[in-house]
């Protein structure tokens, strides 16, 4: 699978070479783990539930403090699940078929997760078709073959 070169320069505003450091994060791995880790939290104001939002910001708060007392990444992104059909389900009607839905209070906390993101200065990045773990496999090769150190963060 190809990468689209904007988005593989937004990883960090360059693309990647030889000495870098690519930090990639399962961030679908995180948000789940965030809602199921934590008890549930709504935003006073309208009730929206944001308990995985926060669990997640947390996370990804603390991953940045500790990479940045190690050895810094010149490259991060947030890789997330795109929400619709990917190709292994068109390869394979029962891809999947037993895994149930995300919760209905999660499903409205995945766009403020990725504004979260963001907010933090990270690339996020996702790709119809296609789910995180397909995306970091890619960026991981790609940088590994361009020379750059590789960090895969999932949980």
């Amino acid at each position: 699978m190809a990468i689209d070169e904007t988005k593989a320069r937004a990883v960090a505003g360059k693309a990647v070479a030889r000495g870098d450091h690519v930090y990639l994060i399962d961030g679908s791995g995180y948000i789940f783990r965030a809602y199921h880790a934590l008890p549930p939290l709504t935003r006073p104001s309208d009730g929206l539930p944001v308990g995985a939002v926060h669990g997640f910001c947390g996370m990804l708060w603390k991953l940045l403090r500790e990479t940045g007392e190690l050895a810094p990444p010149t490259h991060m992104a947030v890789i997330l699940d795109y929400s619709a059909r990917t190709f292994r389900s068109d390869l394979f009607d029962g891809y999947k078929a037993n895994r149930p839905e995300p919760p209905g209070d999660l499903i409205p906390q995945f766009p403020l997760v990725r504004d979260a993101v963001r907010a933090f200065n990270v690339a996020c990045i996702e790709k119809e078709g296609y789910e995180a773990d397909d995306l970091i496999a890619t960026y991981a090769v790609q940088a590994l073959d361009a020379g750059a150190d590789v960090t895969i963060v999932s949980s």
